[in-house]
């Protein structure tokens, strides 16, 4: 049996909604791929427990989005049923996890951003998006600091430890410029006091980096170039082959329920 890809309604909160939702699931699902293989026990449920807590948001956006859509898609048809074009994560988060060193360099990257952007958030006027954040930040928090310590450990730790961490701070700087840029439609809304600039965040998110890989004695790029498009659809080939293996069940099963 065939599963036809839905179609959204995209008005510029649903789509600002989506995107946020997108980030964390991709990001949640990414991270879910280290259960049973990280470098040790601790750390697998550590890396686990943030993929839930991603997850967890992913699914309170999506609710979120669909209610305001208000047709008849639900959290599960918008994270299982659309087509790879129709998602907007960052193209930070679908990159694959690598070593443990480009994991972690990820998600550092990413959890300084979100927790500045969820702290923000909660001053939304739109009170279900500021209790979303209320609860996102006490996660986004934990995440920052549990990925702050292992940039450090990394970084100042072996020379081969060192040497992968500053790579993948290499290789995934590029992708960090999307977090801050925001379309016309995000504009209108962050105009009505609903969403936050991200670019606002930039200095304080740089700050925070700057600290972390200044303690860990690595070392940020001076190439100020970066990577867009997953805001807009476009995106890199590794997230088809993540949407294939997180949309199997869905797509085999249209309907199934548990």
């Amino acid at each position: 049996m065939s599963c036809a890809n839905i179609q959204v309604s995209e008005t510029p909160l649903v789509l600002y909604a989506l995107r946020r939702a997108d980030d964390a699931l991709i990001l949640g699902h990414r991270l879910s791929e280290w259960c049973g293989h990280a470098p040790m026990l601790e750390e697998d449920m550590a890396l686990s427990n943030i993929a839930l807590d991603l997850i967890g948001q992913a699914r309170e956006l999506y609710t979120f989005a669909a209610k305001v859509e208000g047709r008849d898609n639900d959290e599960d048809k918008l994270a299982y049923l659309r087509d790879v074009r129709q998602y907007r994560n960052l193209l930070l988060v679908e990159q694959p996890n690598g070593d443990f060193a480009q994991t972690l360099v990820r998600q550092f990257f990413y959890s300084a951003f979100a927790d500045l952007y969820w702290r923000a958030m909660m001053n939304s006027r739109d009170a279900t998006l500021a209790a979303i954040a209320a609860k996102s930040e006490k996660e986004s928090a934990y995440h920052l600091r549990h990925a702050s310590e292992w940039i450090i450990r990394l970084g100042d730790g072996t020379e081969e430890s060192h040497r992968r961490a500053q790579g993948a701070i290499d290789h995934l700087w590029a992708f960090t410029g999307e977090m801050f840029a925001a379309d016309d439609s995000e504009c209108a809304l962050i105009d009505a006091g609903i969403a936050v600039d991200p670019g606002s965040l930039r200095g304080r998110w740089l700050t925070t980096i700057t600290d972390v890989t200044r303690e860990a004695t690595l070392a940020l790029p001076r190439n100020d170039w970066m990577q867009q498009g997953g805001r807009s659809g476009r995106h890199s080939e590794h997230l088809g082959q993540l949407l294939s293996e997180l949309q199997s069940m869905q797509r085999t099963f249209p309907g199934l329920t548990w």
